[in-house]
């Protein structure tokens, strides 16, 4: 199983970005997934999971700025980000459960490289 993650780069406060997360030998739409960022100097957190209903949660903290999508044909699993602010800088990763659902407790046992997000001011 491989996850790519692209579409990262440098944005003004106030900026939109997509994300893109490629998969091979895995199957989106059959598993929760989700997107994770990590901050320089925080912890990693997940800012949003998508199921395999097509069902999204996200973090408060993002939530009405980030949409996650999947376009099922292709097989790539999205992060759309508007309305950006420098907290919103990190690198960002995608990842794959071996679960259909979101549950509090699943476990994410694929991960990408990352994408790195930088928001100026």
């Amino acid at each position: 199983v491989q996850l790519v993650e692209s579409g990262g780069g440098s944005v003004q406060a106030g900026g939109s970005l997509t994300l893109s997360c490629a998969a091979s030998g895995y199957t989106y739409s059959d598993y929760c997934m989700a997107w994770f960022r990590q901050g320089s100097g925080k912890e990693r957190e997940m800012v949003g999971d998508f199921d395999s209903d097509g069902r999204a949660t996200y973090a408060a903290s993002v939530k009405g700025r980030l949409t996650i999508s999947q376009d099922n044909a292709k097989n790539i699993l999205y992060l759309q980000m508007k309305d950006l602010t420098p907290e919103d800088t990190g690198m960002y990763y995608c990842a794959g459960s071996a679960g259909r659902y979101c549950y509090p407790s699943i476990k994410f046992v694929h991960w990408g490289q990352g994408t790195r997000v930088t928001v100026s001011s």
